[in-house]
């Protein structure tokens, strides 16, 4: 085993409810730090520090003056939320080092920390870029990725390493479920152009520089039908897991994902009607990172690692006996 992956020399063993609520923890900070990107957006604060890695030219704090204070404070607070998520990676992989789990759960932490320390350098590379559209998508959709990866370890780290996966419910049923992902891949980077052409720069002074010059009325009826498109894959995956007897949790997952997208069909729908007032976003914005992690969640119920249930005791002899 390498250096890395060697646990370090401790008495303390996280336990399997630690080990579950801090993946859970990097799960909800995944999530929540696009939702204070989405405030930093629509507040107009993606320049309040403009330039990276400092917050302005020779400081990296704010600086009285240099911009708007609330801008500054917005957007600072949000590059400061990166060490939020830096500190719950470790706590992550820390605490699956010392339990010694297998190298798959080891592997997610660790593309976790890479992917934390990659968004950061890409949002630093939009701030130079002076938020043009293109970058302020290529720092969105990536964070989604990491709410993905989050969410297969939250359902992994329950799983016990001594057992080989499983296939939980039939493969046509995976496919199903596949095609739903790929069809929700494709709502959010057309997710992306609707706000690169929208009203929301991510800079008070920005204007329509550097925006996406395509019609918003249209590019919103492509992103809405693509959404029915990833609702009616993700319809069928969930009748397939009630045809084919799948588990439970599966099922259950299923009808909540179900649930989740028409809240954020609701939503998409409710922003075009009131022509995107600010306070919707960060709810979109919000219930995208739901919405996949309950995909994800569904996509990792087809392959499980189980122990196998103790074969039911046959019946006393005796008894048999007795009735003869």
């Amino acid at each position: 085993m390498s250096t890395l992956l060697r646990p370090v020399k401790s008495d303390f063993v996280p336990s399997l409810r630690l080990q579950r609520a801090l993946a859970l923890v990097l799960l909800i900070c995944q999530g929540g730090i696009t939702v204070t990107g989405s405030i930093v957006r629509v507040t107009g604060s993606g320049l309040g520090c403009n330039t990276w890695p400092q917050c302005h030219e020779g400081s990296l704090v704010p600086v009285e003056g240099a911009a708007p204070l609330v801008h500054q404070v917005i957007e600072f607070g949000n590059r400061l939320l990166t060490f939020v998520l830096v500190a719950a990676v470790i706590a992550v992989f820390v605490a699956l080092r010392q339990a010694q789990r297998r190298r798959e759960l080891l592997a997610y932490a660790l593309i976790s920390g890479f992917g934390v320390i990659l968004q950061a350098v890409i949002g630093g590379m939009s701030v130079l870029l002076d938020l043009r559209w293109w970058s302020v998508a290529l720092h969105f959709l990536p964070s989604m990725a990491l709410v993905w990866v989050a969410a297969l370890l939250f359902i992994r780290v329950s799983e016990p390493d001594e057992v080989e996966p499983v296939r939980a419910y039939p493969r046509a049923v995976r496919i199903s479920a596949v095609v739903a992902a790929c069809a929700l891949v494709v709502v959010l980077v057309t997710g992306t152009m609707v706000t690169g052409a929208g009203p929301h720069a991510g800079d008070a002074e920005a204007g329509m520089t550097g925006r996406l010059d395509v019609d918003i009325d249209l590019m919103a009826h492509i992103h809405g039908y693509l959404m029915y498109a990833y609702l009616f894959f993700t319809f069928i995956t969930v009748v397939l897991l009630y045809q084919r007897k799948a588990s439970d949790e599966a099922k259950r997952t299923g009808l909540i994902l179900l649930g989740m997208i028409v809240i954020q069909a609701g939503i998409g729908i409710a922003q075009y009607r009131l022509g995107v007032p600010r306070w919707s976003v960060p709810m979109h914005i919000a219930m995208s990172s739901v919405v996949v992690a309950f995909t994800a969640f569904l996509y990792a119920l087809g392959m499980r690692r189980r122990l196998a249930e103790p074969a039911p005791e046959a019946a006393p002899t005796t008894a048999r006996v007795g009735r003869e």
